[in-house]
């Protein structure tokens, strides 16, 4: 039972995230400020929005996003006021760009590099690097042994 009441608190509450004091009374605005706050990434709660977020800078960003259209901003200058404010790092679907297809690209292609060099040293390790003797040193090296 009591793990019941736990797992009912749990799925609560999410919808407990967004307080009815910072919901706005104009219903686009609000609209608008719920769609913001879904691609907004909590920064306490790994990849978790602000606007399912209990912690208390997804409140301070909610409240942020709503002052901000409260005085006229569109969604895009919201979110450039934001990530200009806390970083790429807030959006949950960063913008493409070369710095973050750097980023996507640079481990597998590490990990590329680093096999294709494993495998050219172990190649090359087991090849035997002796030379065979010319005819010279063979009759040299049996006169030394006849001896």
């Amino acid at each position: 039972m009591i793990r019941f009441a736990f797992l009912i608190i749990f799925i609560c509450s999410a919808a407990w995230a967004v307080e009815p004091d910072e919901v706005l009374t104009n219903v686009e605005y609000e609209t608008r400020a719920r769609a913001i706050s879904k691609n907004l990434r909590c920064l306490v709660c790994r990849n978790e929005n602000i606007d399912s977020s209990n912690a208390g800078i997804a409140k301070d960003l909610r409240i942020l996003v709503r002052d901000r259209i409260k005085e006229g901003d569109s969604n895009e200058e919201v979110i450039e006021f934001i990530t200009d404010r806390y970083g790429e790092y807030v959006l949950l679907n960063p913008k493409m760009s070369f710095q973050n297809l750097l980023l996507w690209i640079s481990g597998p292609l590490f990990l590329l590099l680093g096999g294709l060099i494993s495998w050219r040293y172990a190649k090359h390790k087991g090849q035997d690097s002796t030379k065979e003797l010319s005819e010279d040193e063979k009759t040299r090296l049996k006169e030394i042994m006849d001896d």
